[in-house]
């Protein structure tokens, strides 16, 4: 049975790759150009126009995957597809302009959605998901537990988001120094703060490095670090090595064919 999200068919697979190139710069253009406009301004007119166009270039987008993908919206980014089609709908046209604060909000999460369609994106969720989940968990612990610590005695630590703010300063090795714990429980926080800090930086540092890199090619001959991370082509390359030696062997036969044994002439009688 096809796995969810996969192409229905081989067909369905291409029509869907010339699809998304084709639809790589619109929709690039529908998520940006929103940002600039609100609705109800100066061009009332123009920035409807544009809300609109946006809207219908990402609903198209969404039906074109669900139609050639099998039950793309049970995935999870056909379902936050959805969610960004439902929530960016020019809802204004009904209940008028809204909150330009929430307005943009919502219409970030169109960037959102096309960095998560990309395939260095996804690899980079799948690696940091456990690593921030940590990292969350580190920086409300420590917060609260400095905060319980240092708040009777220390006026640095006046409020939770002061205590919030020193978690993730020293969680990221920065140490502004502007707030110091001053208790033993408070310093020992913190230095268990640093200590994961170096192994959940180091972890999000590889995972970032590897998502800005270009992604490598297998058919990409220039790219030979690429090319051998796929099986087939590690497959070629034994088969060429083997090649290589079978030649090998046969050009020390035939040296050893054409090159006498040491000594002999040497004994030859002289004439």
């Amino acid at each position: 049975m096809p796995k969810n999200g996969s192409a229905r068919s081989e067909a369905d697979a291409e029509a869907l790759a010339r699809f998304d190139r084709r639809m790589a710069f619109p929709l690039i253009v529908s998520a940006l150009l929103p940002l600039f406009l609100l609705p109800g301004g100066a061009h009332a007119a123009l920035a409807a126009f544009v809300f609109i166009s946006s809207w219908l270039v990402f609903l198209v987008d969404l039906v074109v995957h669900e139609r050639r993908l099998v039950r793309y919206l049970t995935t999870w980014l056909g379902r936050f597809d959805l969610l960004v089609v439902v929530i960016t709908a020019p809802w204004f046209l009904i209940f008028g302009p809204v909150d330009s604060k929430f307005v943009l909000l919502i219409r970030l999460a169109r960037i959102a959605r096309l960095l998560m369609a990309t395939r260095g994106a996804r690899r980079l969720f799948e690696r940091i998901g456990s690593v921030a989940l940590v990292a969350v968990a580190v920086v409300i612990v420590g917060a609260a537990v400095a905060y319980r610590a240092e708040h009777a005695t220390n006026p640095g630590f006046a409020t939770f988001g002061d205590a919030l703010w020193w978690a993730i300063v020293t969680l990221t090795t920065v140490g502004y120094g502007d707030i110091v714990p001053k208790t033993t429980a408070g310093r020992a926080d913190g230095v268990m703060i640093m200590i994961v800090g170096v192994g959940v930086l180091g972890a999000l540092a590889g995972s970032m490095a590897s998502f800005f890199r270009r992604n490598p090619d297998p058919t990409d001959a220039s790219d030979p670090a690429g090319a051998s991370d796929t099986p087939g082509t590690r497959d070629a390359l034994v088969a060429e090595i083997a090649d290589l030696r079978i030649q090998v062997q046969q050009l020390v036969d035939q040296v050893t064919r054409l090159v006498p044994p040491t000594g002999e002439g040497t004994n030859q009688p002289s004439g």
